[in-house]
């Protein structure tokens, strides 16, 4: 308003000067009375021809008045012109019903402008310029002048009334406009040349028909430019929103839309969280609905958050305005896109972040005890792991491993519950106990192990395991009744090879050593160990046993749990030594690996495999076979080649090879394995994602590796009775392969009960004891030729008759996989 102000008080001074010399100078009402009619009526429909544009809640007009006021400079008095400007001014707004303010401006400042133009010409000598043209150039400067003064008065006052930067304004469209002031010159100047040649005034009625047709032109490429620089901005706006974390989408749909629609403030509301943000360039408050109200007051204009086909209605989008505003028809079209966009963006991030809560709640589950909250075995090797690639730096690592004694009477005498809170009262006392740097996990049944991290000095071990046992030496309290517990504890520090589980390994040779000899703690020493020995053994006889092909496969069988049906099996490698025995996967997988045999002993198990899967199917059992794949084997670029080479010569579908993966190959980020994968699983193998849930990033390998089935641990199958935590890993994996479309296979399912639990949940598929322990591959053909209740092929009988409509109860999910028997590793 001060600005405003101003503007009107230097525009009075302009016409009392302007009214004082006509009337001194006034020449007689001949010639002027037509000249003044004349400007009067060429300023009116200057003012009145003009483009649109809303800013916020305020519609701006530009007119073509200085075209008018340029000309009457040209062929009448300065002082006729601003009078004449005043009067037509005053009759044009009057006409368009325009509101006080802006009438009065207008009226000011373009009577500003025809005096500082009239002051331009006379000081440039525009009396004496004669025809020749030279009159251009003081008319130029002199509208120059004009257009700059009109736009460093007119624009402060927009940016002060709509709160928008005066340097945008200045920015805006500014080739539009300056293209449009040299088309308004070049009318200006024919118009001044017509006039002087021609020496009759009565031409200036001809001039609106032509400012009009100029009006139209660039109101057509004004809105042109408005109409392409509105989809630019929506389409910058919606690929802002294709973010996952839903804050920023929030913000960035608050701010974007406070822009794009050139709105005072905007308001998200979503009504299933609850969640109300507001703002402008900024987030000023987010909250629930009934929080701090708007302070914009005015026109709210509404648009629901729906996709397009009109569903999913999950919140408002409101646009305010601090006046009243009609938005176009393509401002309308523009927000239901906007809304539309904001809508999938919000469910995309609220579906993101319901599984990536899951995937915490599942990576929690699946790396601690569910009875003690402690660190589970696979957390403990995880972590161990780590840490002694590191322990150069952090000092030394050792292992304490402690096992209760005699837990099994207090099982046997006070019932399992009693037994549990034990447990759970040991976990409190080592927890307290340990250091913050150490790792306290329990293992399964009564044995514990505490990772003891940045030791000094090996010694130290031994002093840090006494007080850790000594936390236990107080009788527990339970239900009034006083216990004693006695612990063994066995103690190795890492070693220089061999990693986690061959640390776990000297533990629990140590705390075996302390059993027998009735101490209570043993530290590990290699004279006492002949397990090195025997590895050692077994490594030298690894080439022979290839040679002369001592190792088998045995085969477990994969069933169908709702109709018994099997559906495919699982390989599992054994070596038959001619000394010691049959000899399980676990102690010869990791001699095989350092060995550099891997890739023939690979080649050899799959063959078996293959080999055995082609005699099934020849028998009329087409049934696939699963292989487990050394990460090792993923490194190198060759291995697909060796497989689908393996598949040709035996004939068989790449769709009848499973390769299952583990949860290790996060330790090998690398483009390779993506190749290799995308290459398998692009020739047609099917690939399982074995352990899943069981290290701690199972929703990034899903996003990594193209697989088609997920395996569950058998510890949770087990335990899924009495742990609502193990049911919850189940639920969520099974709910988890359902929405990407992904099988689930259970492991470990031992018992009728199970089975029935599992597929009511909806688990498809499982493996274990109750349908048939590993087989050699002959025996697997005699056992499906036989089948059970004279259906070959079936290993158990359905759970419902054919056709029948069963309920099941609502989806829950499992994980992981057993610590049984392992697939053989295919090759690098």
């Amino acid at each position: 308003m001060p600005l405003v102000g101003l503007v009107v008080v230097a525009a009075t001074i302009a016409g009392g000067i302007s009214l004082y010399r006509f009337v001194v100078n006034f020449p007689g009402p001949g010639e002027t009375l037509t000249l003044g009619i004349a400007i009067t009526s060429l300023v009116a429909v200057g003012f009145t021809v003009k483009v649109r544009v809303r800013i916020r809640a305020g519609h701006h007009l530009i007119a073509w008045t200085e075209t008018a006021i340029m000309i009457g400079l040209a062929v009448a008095p300065a002082s006729l012109v601003v009078l004449a400007t005043g009067c037509g001014l005053a009759i044009a707004t009057v006409l368009t019903r325009m509101p006080p303010i802006k009438a009065v401006f207008g009226t000011a400042k373009n009577m500003l402008v025809a005096g500082a133009a009239g002051l331009t010409l006379h000081l440039a000598g525009w009396t004496e310029q004669s025809d020749d043209g030279s009159f251009v150039g003081p008319l130029a400067l002199a509208y120059f002048i004009a257009v700059v003064l009109d736009e460093l008065i007119t624009i402060p006052v927009i940016a002060l009334a709509t709160g928008t930067g005066r340097r945008d304004l200045f920015r805006a469209d500014w080739d539009l406009r300056f293209g449009a002031a040299i088309a308004r010159f070049v009318v200006i100047a024919g118009t001044v040349a017509i006039l002087r040649n021609d020496n009759d005034n009565r031409l200036l009625l001809a001039v609106p028909a032509l400012v009009f047709s100029l009006h139209l032109f660039h109101s057509n490429r004004v809105n042109a430019r408005t109409e392409q620089q509105a989809w630019q901005r929506l389409a910058r706006t919606t690929d802002a929103l294709n973010v996952v974390d839903l804050d920023k989408v929030l913000t960035t749909a608050v701010t974007q839309a406070t822009e794009l629609f050139s709105a005072d403030e905007v308001e998200i509301e979503l009504r299933e969280t609850g969640r109300l943000v507001r703002g402008s360039t900024t987030v000023s408050y987010d909250g629930p609905p009934g929080g701090i109200p708007s302070t914009v007051h005015g026109a709210v204009i509404v648009a629901p958050l729906e996709g397009h086909d009109h569903t999913a209605d999950i919140g408002v989008l409101r646009l305010r305005f601090r006046g009243p505003v009609k938005l176009s028809e393509r401002e309308r079209y523009t927000l239901r896109t906007f809304a539309s966009a904001l809508c999938t963006a919000v469910r995309n991030a609220q579906a993101y972040a319901e599984l990536a809560r899951a995937a915490e709640q599942h990576a929690y589950a699946a790396a601690h005890d569910a009875l003690t909250g402690l660190a589970n075995r696979r957390q403990l090797l995880d972590q161990g792991n780590l840490q002694l690639s590191h322990r150069h730096a952090d000092g030394v690592t050792a292992l304490l491993l402690i096992d209760l004694n005699h837990f099994k009477e207090v099982n046997d005498t006070l019932g399992h519950a009693a037994g549990d809170r034990v447990l759970i009262q040991v976990a409190e006392r080592l927890r307290d106990a340990a250091h913050p740097d150490d790792l306290v996990a329990r293992l399964g049944g009564d044995e514990f192990a505490v990772l003891l991290r940045g030791l000094p000095a090996p010694a130290m071990a031994a002093h840090r395991a006494e007080s850790l046992l000594n936390a236990l030496h107080e009788p527990l309290d339970l239900d009034g009744m006083r216990i004693s517990i006695e612990a063994s504890g066995g103690i190795a520090v890492a070693p220089s090879s061999g990693g986690m589980a061959e640390l776990l390994r000297r533990a629990d040779v140590a705390m075996y050593q302390a059993k027998r000899t009735g101490q209570r703690t043993a530290t590990y020493a290699p004279a006492r160990d002949s397990a090195d020995l025997g590895r050692l053994t077994l490594g030298g006889d690894l080439p022979r046993a290839v040679a002369d092909h001592e190792f088998t496969v045995n085969f477990q069988p994969i069933v169908d749990l709702g109709t018994g049906e099997v559906v495919s099996a699982e390989a599992l490698a054994r070596w038959h030594h001619p000394v010691h025995g049959t000899i399980d996967p676990l102690r010869f997988l990791e001699a095989v690996e350092r060995s550099g045999l891997l890739p023939a002993f690979a080649e050899a198990v799959l063959d078996q495999a293959l080999i055995a899967a082609g005699s099934w199917r020849e028998a009329g059992f087409d049934l696939p076979v699963a292989v487990n794949v050394s990460p090792r084997s993923l490194l190198d670029p060759r291995f697909p080649g060796s497989v689908l080479a393996r598949l040709r010569a035996h004939d068989l579908p790449p769709d009848r090879l499973h390769l299952e993966l583990t949860e290790t190959l996060t330790l090998s980020q690398l483009e390779v394995v993506d190749r290799v994968l995308g290459k398998l699983r692009d020739e047609g193998i099917r690939l399982a994602l074995d352990d899943f849930g069981t290290g701690y990033s199972s929703l990034s390998l899903l996003s990594r590796i193209p697989v088609h089935e997920l395996k569950i641990d058998s510890t949770f199958v087990t335990t899924m009775e009495t742990s609502t935590e193990a049911a919850a890993v189940i639920r969520s994996t099974l709910d988890l392969g359902r929405s990407l479309n992904l099988m689930v296979v259970a492991e470990g399912v031992e018992s009728e009960p199970q089975r029935r639990a599992l597929w009511e949940l909806g688990c498809t598929a499982g493996q274990g004891h109750l349908f048939g322990r590993p087989m050699p591959a002959g025996q697997m053909l005699a056992t499906l030729r036989r089948g059970t209740g004279g259906r070959p092929g079936a290993l158990a009988p359905a759970l419902h008759d054919t056709g029948a409509v069963i309920r099941l109860a609502p989806g829950r999910r499992p994980n992981g996989r057993g610590r049984g028997d392992r697939l053989p590793h295919l090759p690098a």
